[in-house]
């Protein structure tokens, strides 16, 4: 069985796998230092499957059937976790709150789609790094988006002209390389 390589924030995982467990998949998640966290989403619920997946690794448990709502804010509570409980990642100047998907520049908002949202949030989590076209299109769209069209380049430029404003561009374009956040906007 093989493991996904690129970083996620957050997995759901279903302990009953077609070609595998997810007990030993949650194992192998948490074997990667700085993994992301795991949200068990099953129908087992008997409390030795609970106590297990939860000692195994994952970070919460959800039984089906759930509601939809609790779902999400499980999600939300699970990422808040990432800076020490913090929903709002910030970088200079540029705030993002993660629990109200609220961006900031100073006290002006942004008003970001959600696509611009999360673009802004994975170079914000790696300021100074220049981030690949193909990571942020595994971080920010779905499976189905396709690597060749000019989908992240076109969403990259309208973040960085609403963070931008009047000054000097805060995301730079590094020739085959990707897009990098200056570290000190």
């Amino acid at each position: 069985m093989s493991y996904p390589t690129a970083d996620y924030d957050l997995v759901l995982l279903d302990l009953n796998l077609p070609d595998g467990d997810g007990f030993a998949v949650c194992r192998a998640v948490r074997a990667s230092p700085g993994g992301p966290r795991i949200l068990m989403l099953t129908a087992r619920d008997r409390l030795a499957d609970r106590v297990r997946g939860l000692d195994e690794g994952a970070d919460d448990y959800l039984v089906e059937p759930f509601a939809r709502p609790e779902l999400l804010a499980r999600i939300r509570a699970l990422l808040r976790r990432e800076d020490g409980g913090t929903a709002v990642v910030a970088v200079g100047e540029l705030r993002l709150d993660t629990a109200r998907f609220e961006e900031f520049r100073g006290e002006r908002r942004l008003l970001l789609t959600p696509k611009e949202f999360g673009v802004l949030h994975c170079l914000m989590t790696r300021p100074g790094r220049a981030v690949p076209a193909e990571e942020l299109l595994e971080h920010v769209w779905d499976e189905h988006a396709d690597p060749f069209t000019n989908t992240v380049r076109v969403t990259v430029d309208s973040p960085r002209r609403k963070v931008t404003g009047e000054d000097e561009p805060l995301i730079e374009t590094v020739i085959r390389q990707g897009y990098r956040l200056k570290e000190t906007p």
